[in-house]
């Protein structure tokens, strides 16, 4: 059993992390922004325990000695305009090596960061720890600062210190912002989603993948690597959509090219997982068909509940 922290709990890979770490018997501090509406999805049972503080009071935590691993998710504006807002941007490097501080405080031997795909810029070729890093928003570049200055810090202190590019994810808990989110919002609603001409070659990983992954990196990354993290395959995003439609309703049209692309839109993403697999052993488990179908139940789920 180990004792671990994880930072921006309540989000669809900190609540996935959370539930899965806690059901192996693994004791879990959830870190949580106070009052979040989301505390409530965060998993039940005497091995989970909830500390409420805004990033900007990592300075000052106090959580005590005897933690094992720090799973550091918690960013500051992710969505919209806020990605190229620099000053907020910044802000994020130093949460990020207040958080390695905390980490050391608290006795964890190991750092594991979330990254993001936003931190390779424009690609054409499966995304490796060795791909040259061109980050194109604010977001991206602060992302990859605070990979790059968290691995120093930890590997200063001690610590083993692994970054994790994580790419386009969905699942439970999802944002509603999300494509994969509003494509099934329109869809069970009868409506015609509005979409881009999704022509991009994208990789989508389900979040408890995701989630197992980056359990897996946390005990058996090796030390100082940086791992890419989709499902390793890729293939145009129109056809994700059209297998949404599959399972909803097939006779909903789908108005591809109705919107225009975002400022800063990769065309290419995808995963070269070989690494990860080899390092950790981990593999994911869940195809986009029968992830959207658990994602659909879920969906249908809480809202019987209200």
């Amino acid at each position: 059993m180990s004792r671990i922290i994880v930072t921006g709990a309540t989000s669809m890979l900190g609540i996935a992390i959370s539930r899965i770490a806690s059901s192996r018997g693994d004791e879990v501090l959830c870190v949580v922004r106070p009052k979040s509406k989301k505390i409530a999805n965060l998993p039940k049972g005497k091995n989970i325990s909830i500390l409420e503080a805004n990033l900007d009071s990592y300075a000052s935590l106090d959580l005590g000695q005897g933690y094992d691993e720090f799973y550091h998710l918690a960013w500051d504006s992710t969505y919209g305009a806020e990605r190229d807002n620099v000053l907020v941007q910044e802000k994020n490097i130093a949460f990020t090596i207040d958080a390695v501080k905390v980490a050391f405080k608290s006795g964890c031997k190991v750092f594991v960061g979330a990254g993001s795909q936003a931190e390779y810029g424009i690609a054409k070729d499966p995304l490796t720890s060795k791909t040259p890093i061109q980050p194109q928003s604010a977001y991206g570049i602060a992302k990859y600062a605070a990979g790059r200055m968290s691995g120093l810090l930890s590997e200063q202190l001690g610590m083993r210190h692994n970054w994790v590019r994580i790419l386009s994810m969905y699942g439970n808990n999802d944002s509603p912002n999300t494509l994969i989110m509003y494509t099934i919002a329109e869809l069970n609603a009868g409506k015609s989603p509005q979409l881009t001409r999704c022509e991009q070659i994208w990789d989508y990983v389900h979040c408890e993948d995701a989630a197992r992954a980056i359990l897996a990196i946390g005990k058996l990354g090796l030390p100082g690597k940086t791992y890419p993290l989709g499902s390793g395959k890729a293939r145009r995003l129109s056809e994700y959509i059209e297998d949404i439609r599959k399972i909803i309703d097939p006779t909903i049209e789908l108005h591809f090219g109705a919107k225009e692309y975002f400022a800063h839109q990769p065309m290419y993403l995808c995963a070269d997982i070989s690494e990860l697999t080899k390092d950790t052993g981990w593999k994911p488990e869940i195809d986009f068909s029968n992830g959207i179908r658990m994602l659909i139940e879920q969906i249908k789920s809480k809202s019987s509940n209200y």
